[in-house]
């Protein structure tokens, strides 16, 4: 099971100063957290794609391409690549490159995105987003998966013997997870390919959330992928951990209480007790994520939120090395006891290229046409 950390990339004013860090220095601590993430044992970390204030992340391949050359082991991903707003086409160029850059360690989360005038920004409709996601998702997989391809559909210009560089590292695209928080054709979509399916369910009761991956599971296993425990899960989280759990309510508390995504609203204690939110000991937060697997069965992946609310970037640093030396050991042995043989691990590009019967050299040689831009025909 992989376990790691996202951001969504905020610029929030700390509560108990007053003080808003800058843009850079809000860029410089994300790749500060990736960095600690790997030196605390995590396997993933992966950045959210926004294009508004107050966030900062609004190209995830510059910023995953930056930390790649300073990690040698931690698995990058987004949470969530626009696979609506941005071009098909783009994505296929922008994320081959990377996981050549990262030597494979890249997959990707794609989804419709929660900024609803995101659409209009970049010339699309929010009334066509699941039929984008559709479309464009059929595009991508094309593009990484055929050297040439001819293509035509609803929401963008027709393809013309079209082939998308570089290829995939090793010709294995990357894996692709699906997020969504309450849209079933996501699921579905996910489950027709025999993708993974992300729920971020950080603002969710578990109620919603097992049915949601229930969903998924039983669509998988009558797409013919296997049985519905093999299908491919990732879960999201938020904890606040101090040894003693008094102590950490009273610290998180005035973050939470005026957080842009949950403040003015229900009380920490409501929002704790309908939600994955869990401010308290290392302990608490072992029992809580242990028991998340009776709801949705054994899973793959398991990310947590850290760096939001304007909490300083000293206190999410020093949250990630507890989450790796206290809490993530534990979870590791806990949710490995009775997990059966046949679940299984999140794919990684050694185990893609492995299933796809080993490395092959996906590059496409062709002499230079500078003048149409026209792809070598398919042998």
């Amino acid at each position: 099971m992989q376990f790691g950390v996202f951001t969504v990339g905020d610029v929030t004013p700390d509560p108990t100063t007053g003080r808003t860090p800058t843009e850079g220095e809000r860029i410089a601590a994300m790749v500060a957290i990736a960095k600690a993430a790997e030196d605390a044992g995590l396997d993933v970390f992966a950045t959210g794609e926004h294009h508004n204030p107050p966030f900062v992340p609004s190209s995830p391949t510059t910023l995953l391409g930056y930390i790649a050359a300073q990690t040698t082991r931690l698995q990058l991903s987004t949470a969530t690549t626009l696979i609506t707003t941005n071009d098909p086409v783009k994505i296929a160029e922008d994320y081959a490159m990377l996981q050549h850059l990262a030597g494979g360690r890249v997959d990707l989360m794609l989804g419709r995105g929660n900024t609803g005038p995101v659409y209009p920004w970049f010339g699309k409709d929010i009334r066509d987003g699941v039929a984008l996601a559709v479309e464009n998702y059929a595009l991508l997989r094309r593009l990484w998966r055929e050297d040439v391809v001819d293509w035509s559909g609803t929401h963008r210009t027709p393809l013309q013997s079209f082939t998308s560089t570089p290829r995939p590292l090793d010709g294995v695209p990357p894996f692709v997870w699906h997020g969504s928080i309450r849209t079933p054709q996501i699921a579905e979509q996910a489950a027709y390919y025999g993708d993974g399916f992300f729920h971020n369910n950080i603002f969710w009761p578990m109620e919603h959330t097992a049915a949601m991956v229930d969903l998924y599971r039983r669509r998988w296993e009558h797409h013919g992928h296997g049985p519905a425990d093999t299908a491919i899960v990732g879960l999201g989280g938020q904890v606040f951990m101090r040894p003693r759990s008094q102590d950490a309510v009273a610290e998180f508390r005035p973050y939470f209480d005026v957080a842009p995504v949950y403040g003015h609203g229900p009380s920490l204690e409501e929002f704790m007790a309908t939600t994955p939110l869990t401010v308290g000991s290392p302990q608490q937060v072992i029992d809580r994520y242990a028991a998340m697997r009776d709801d949705v069965g054994d899973y793959q992946r398991q990310l947590f939120l850290m760096d939001h609310a304007g909490l300083p970037l000293e206190v999410v640093l020093e949250q990630i090395a507890i989450l790796g030396e206290e809490v993530v050991p534990v979870l590791r042995r806990e949710l490995a006891v009775g997990r059966p043989a046949h679940v299984p691990d999140a794919p990684t590009h050694a185990s893609l290229v492995a299933a796809a019967g080993g490395a092959h050299d996906g590059t496409v040689y062709a002499p230079a046409d500078d003048v149409t831009g026209a792809s070598p025909e398919p042998v």
